[in-house]
């Protein structure tokens, strides 16, 4: 979410007041997290990302990963593979202790920092990011074989819409943003009602990072995953829907818009240099949009209330509802 600098400040202040008390019978500080790795800092570190601890030390950057440490084992042996064939991704660096390490409650790993630019929107970007998801995607394995957590969130429920678009509306109301309560609580309701057969559509999955967004992206200048951390095993265009959906999110670079169809194609354009879709997969591609909206984008709108005072983040708001009336101009290709 775009935040304003007033915004990230309290944030990033809660967060360092939250994680200086005692977790786990330790006290897990940011000092503390650095020297565990080895680095050394005299005052406490300020997180670099206002929703997880995230340090830069140097040439570093020390963050949280999955946990506990056996999850985290096999994300790196994930990413290692991606690293192997050639996908520019990060991996844990060299580190004068073991990496990564369970501190407290939480698993923590060191990666180098990727010095380049950021996402601006431009299409050559656009068809690079692409590429890169794509080959990402043909390279996964056609079983579970690094043991990645496995996508299942096909639970949601009436009530939860209900509240969720009755915190929307008053949201929305709070900043003047025209909305139709009634219409999107009925569209979904209606996704609600598609959960079971979509569950059961036979629809491929492959290993992913599964937060393919342009603030993860640096271009050096090839794009270059730099937060692979939320790997998982998830339905393929589940994966891609989220690019659909969010991959503006975050970024004060990027536009504060949704991908237009235009923009979208190049996007599929490079997707499909290495992925070839099936037919179950252009069947139920409007169902996935709409379901990865109902998982990712609903809470968004109904839980951070602080992303409302931003005006690019409304502009952004609704851009996506505007996709998820209406998918007809974001197909596959």
């Amino acid at each position: 979410m775009k935040k304003s600098g007033l915004t990230k400040k309290l944030i990033i202040f809660t967060f360092l007041v939250f994680n200086a008390k005692y977790m786990g019978g330790t006290n897990v500080t940011g000092i503390h997290i650095l020297q565990k790795f080895g680095f050394y800092a005299k005052e406490e570190p300020a997180s670099i990302y206002p929703f997880s601890p995230v340090y830069r030390v140097n040439d570093a950057i020390i963050k949280k990963t999955q946990h506990p440490m056996e999850r985290a084992r096999r994300l790196m042996t994930y990413t290692t593979f991606l690293k192997e064939n050639s996908v520019l991704i990060v991996t844990p660096a060299l580190a004068t202790s073991n990496n990564p390490q369970t501190i407290g409650d939480d698993t923590y790993v060191v990666y180098p920092f990727i010095e380049g630019a950021t996402y601006s929107g431009t299409e050559t970007e656009i068809i690079a990011a692409g590429e890169l998801l794509g080959k990402i995607h043909a390279l996964s394995p056609t079983r579970n074989t690094f043991d990645l957590k496995e996508y299942d969130v096909f639970d949601f429920n009436k009530d939860e819409v209900t509240e969720s678009v009755e915190k929307i509306a008053k949201n929305a109301a709070s900043h003047h943003f025209e909305m139709d309560e009634l219409q999107l609580k009925e569209k979904l309701l209606q996704i609600v009602s598609q959960q079971d057969e979509l569950k059961s559509s036979g629809m491929t999955s492959v290993a992913t990072p599964h937060d393919f967004k342009a603030n993860n992206l640096i271009y050096t200048p090839e794009p270059y995953l730099i937060d692979p951390d939320n790997a998982a095993w998830v339905p393929r265009i589940f994966d891609l829907a989220l690019a659909l959906l969010l991959f503006h999110n975050e970024l004060t670079t990027a536009p504060d818009v949704p991908f237009t169809p235009a923009r979208w194609q190049l996007f599929i354009q490079g997707y499909t240099k290495s992925v070839t879709f099936t037919d179950v997969e252009y069947a139920y591609w409007q169902y996935a949009v709409e379901h990865v909206f109902l998982d990712e984008v609903m809470w968004l709108m109904a839980d951070v209330e602080e992303d409302w005072e931003n005006t690019s983040q409304r502009i952004l708001f609704g851009g996506l509802l505007k996709i998820l009336f209406d998918t007809s101009s974001y197909g596959l290709g």
